[in-house]
């Protein structure tokens, strides 16, 4: 029999990816500010801090059988979503950071298990 999470939805596969990206920053020292961030232009889907540094995570989650990678399902167009729901976030806040940064979480799911990879710092 197949593993059920070829049967998932779509928005069930990205929470599962959003779930294990957050197990993941946990147990590397970060912490978990927000999650699923929601604006007018888009949503983002972990903020987070580690050392001082305000971490946006954007999670892509794919089937193992998939025709693209994670990283490779990002468009311009989903990059200046982020990059204005980052300014709504920054204007809502009241505490200062050493810096921010943009990272990527790719989640591949197969039916032995998950493979993490985490892009830090991408450029918008």
């Amino acid at each position: 029999m197949p593993p059920l999470f070829i049967f998932m939805k779509k928005k069930d596969t990205g929470k599962l990816g959003e779930n294990i990206a957050k197990k993941y920053l946990i147990k590397k020292g970060y912490k978990i500010l927000t999650t699923n961030f929601r604006t007018r232009f888009g949503e983002i889907d972990i903020i987070c801090e580690k050392d001082g540094v305000l971490v946006f995570v954007e999670v892509r989650t794919k089937n193992k059988n998939s025709f693209i990678m994670p990283e490779e399902s990002i468009d311009k167009r989903k990059l200046l979503h982020i990059k204005k729901a980052t300014l709504i976030y920054l204007n809502s806040i009241k505490r200062p950071f050493k810096g921010i940064r943009f990272d990527f979480i790719g989640v591949v799911i197969d039916k032995e298990g998950r493979e993490i990879k985490h892009i830090e710092n991408i450029t918008l």
